[in-house]
Protein backbone atom coordinates (compact mmCIF):
# COMPACT_ATOMS: atom_id res chain seq x y z
CA UNK A 1 0.00 0.00 0.00
CA UNK A 2 1.40 3.38 -1.00
CA UNK A 3 1.68 5.87 1.82
CA UNK A 4 -1.22 8.32 1.56
CA UNK A 5 1.01 10.95 3.12
CA UNK A 6 3.14 10.92 -0.03
CA UNK A 7 0.28 11.27 -2.53
CA UNK A 8 0.48 14.50 -4.50
CA UNK A 9 -2.43 15.85 -6.51
CA UNK A 10 -1.79 16.56 -10.17
CA UNK A 11 -1.67 20.27 -11.06
CA UNK A 12 -4.47 19.67 -13.58
CA UNK A 13 -6.80 18.19 -10.96
CA UNK A 14 -6.02 20.95 -8.50
CA UNK A 15 -6.72 23.60 -11.13
CA UNK A 16 -9.96 21.91 -12.21
CA UNK A 17 -11.36 21.78 -8.67
CA UNK A 18 -10.08 25.28 -7.86
CA UNK A 19 -11.97 26.71 -10.85
CA UNK A 20 -15.13 24.85 -9.84
CA UNK A 21 -14.82 26.07 -6.23
CA UNK A 22 -14.17 29.69 -7.23
CA UNK A 23 -17.12 29.69 -9.64
CA UNK A 24 -19.45 28.59 -6.84
CA UNK A 25 -17.79 30.99 -4.41
CA UNK A 26 -18.55 33.93 -6.74
CA UNK A 27 -22.19 32.87 -6.72
CA UNK A 28 -22.10 32.58 -2.91
CA UNK A 29 -23.33 29.00 -3.11
CA UNK A 30 -20.47 26.58 -2.57
CA UNK A 31 -21.84 23.06 -2.23
CA UNK A 32 -20.45 20.63 0.33
CA UNK A 33 -19.33 18.35 -2.48
CA UNK A 34 -17.34 21.04 -4.31
CA UNK A 35 -15.78 22.34 -1.08
CA UNK A 36 -14.80 18.81 -0.10
CA UNK A 37 -13.32 17.99 -3.52
CA UNK A 38 -11.28 21.20 -3.56
CA UNK A 39 -10.02 20.75 0.02
CA UNK A 40 -9.22 17.08 -0.77
CA UNK A 41 -6.99 18.30 -3.60
CA UNK A 42 -5.43 21.03 -1.48
CA UNK A 43 -4.32 18.71 1.34
CA UNK A 44 -2.61 16.56 -1.29
CA UNK A 45 -0.74 19.53 -2.79
CA UNK A 46 3.03 19.79 -2.58
CA UNK A 47 2.75 23.34 -1.24
CA UNK A 48 2.27 23.88 2.53
CA UNK A 49 0.11 27.00 1.95
CA UNK A 50 -2.30 24.94 -0.16
CA UNK A 51 -2.38 22.21 2.49
CA UNK A 52 -3.20 24.78 5.19
CA UNK A 53 -6.01 26.20 3.04
CA UNK A 54 -7.34 22.67 2.56
CA UNK A 55 -7.25 22.08 6.31
CA UNK A 56 -9.17 25.31 6.88
CA UNK A 57 -11.86 24.30 4.36
CA UNK A 58 -12.11 20.80 5.85
CA UNK A 59 -12.45 22.19 9.38
CA UNK A 60 -15.28 24.41 8.13
CA UNK A 61 -17.02 21.42 6.54
CA UNK A 62 -16.53 19.35 9.67
CA UNK A 63 -18.11 22.01 11.86
CA UNK A 64 -21.03 22.86 9.62
CA UNK A 65 -21.94 19.63 7.84
CA UNK A 66 -22.17 16.45 9.89
CA UNK A 67 -22.66 14.30 6.78
CA UNK A 68 -19.08 14.86 5.62
CA UNK A 69 -17.47 14.68 9.07
CA UNK A 70 -16.03 11.17 8.69
CA UNK A 71 -14.16 11.91 5.45
CA UNK A 72 -13.14 15.36 6.67
CA UNK A 73 -11.52 13.95 9.80
CA UNK A 74 -9.53 11.48 7.70
CA UNK A 75 -8.21 14.18 5.39
CA UNK A 76 -7.60 16.56 8.31
CA UNK A 77 -5.29 13.90 9.73
CA UNK A 78 -3.49 13.60 6.39
CA UNK A 79 -3.21 17.35 5.88
CA UNK A 80 -1.83 17.99 9.35
CA UNK A 81 0.68 15.17 9.01
CA UNK A 82 1.85 16.53 5.65
CA UNK A 83 2.71 19.90 7.26
CA UNK A 84 4.39 18.09 10.15
CA UNK A 85 1.65 18.87 12.69
CA UNK A 86 1.88 15.28 13.87
CA UNK A 87 0.16 15.71 17.23
CA UNK A 88 -2.89 17.28 15.58
CA UNK A 89 -2.88 14.55 12.94
CA UNK A 90 -2.81 11.85 15.61
CA UNK A 91 -5.64 13.60 17.48
CA UNK A 92 -7.83 13.26 14.39
CA UNK A 93 -6.79 9.64 13.86
CA UNK A 94 -7.55 8.81 17.50
CA UNK A 95 -10.98 10.47 17.28
CA UNK A 96 -11.74 8.39 14.21
CA UNK A 97 -10.40 5.16 15.74
CA UNK A 98 -12.52 5.73 18.85
CA UNK A 99 -15.54 5.43 16.57
CA UNK A 100 -14.14 2.73 14.25
CA UNK A 101 -11.39 0.88 16.13
CA UNK A 102 -11.10 -1.83 13.47
CA UNK A 103 -10.54 0.57 10.55
CA UNK A 104 -7.38 -0.76 8.88
CA UNK A 105 -6.92 2.33 6.73
CA UNK A 106 -6.79 4.50 9.84
CA UNK A 107 -4.51 2.09 11.65
CA UNK A 108 -2.08 2.27 8.72
CA UNK A 109 -2.31 6.07 8.69
CA UNK A 110 -1.57 6.17 12.42
CA UNK A 111 1.46 3.93 11.89
CA UNK A 112 2.74 6.15 9.05
CA UNK A 113 2.34 9.31 11.13
CA UNK A 114 4.18 7.79 14.10
CA UNK A 115 7.01 6.63 11.81
CA UNK A 116 7.36 10.14 10.44
CA UNK A 117 7.36 11.59 13.96
CA UNK A 118 10.23 9.29 14.93
CA UNK A 119 12.12 10.14 11.74
CA UNK A 120 11.68 13.90 12.31
CA UNK A 121 12.73 13.45 15.94
CA UNK A 122 15.94 11.74 14.87
CA UNK A 123 16.63 14.52 12.35
CA UNK A 124 16.11 17.14 15.04
CA UNK A 125 18.41 15.31 17.42
CA UNK A 126 21.11 15.03 14.75
CA UNK A 127 20.88 18.74 13.96
CA UNK A 128 21.00 19.69 17.64
CA UNK A 129 23.99 17.40 18.19
CA UNK A 130 25.77 18.91 15.19
CA UNK A 131 25.17 22.44 16.41
CA UNK A 132 26.37 21.52 19.90
CA UNK A 133 29.52 19.96 18.48
CA UNK A 134 30.22 23.01 16.29
CA UNK A 135 29.77 25.39 19.24
CA UNK A 136 32.04 23.22 21.39
CA UNK A 137 34.76 23.13 18.74
CA UNK A 138 34.52 26.89 18.23
CA UNK A 139 34.94 27.34 21.98
CA UNK A 140 38.05 25.16 22.02
CA UNK A 141 39.56 27.11 19.11
CA UNK A 142 38.86 30.44 20.82
CA UNK A 143 40.33 29.26 24.13
CA UNK A 144 43.48 27.98 22.40
CA UNK A 145 43.85 31.26 20.51
CA UNK A 146 43.48 33.27 23.73
CA UNK A 147 45.98 31.14 25.66
CA UNK A 148 48.62 31.57 22.94
CA UNK A 149 48.47 35.35 23.18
Amino acid sequence: MDDVLDEVVSPDDLKKFEIKYNQELKLSSVTQQVQFEYSWCLVRSKYPADIRKGIYLLEDLCKNHAATKRDCIYYLAIGNARIKEYNKALKYVKAFLDIEPGNLQLQQLEKSIKQRMRKEGRKGLAVASGVGLAVGLAGVVIIKALTRS
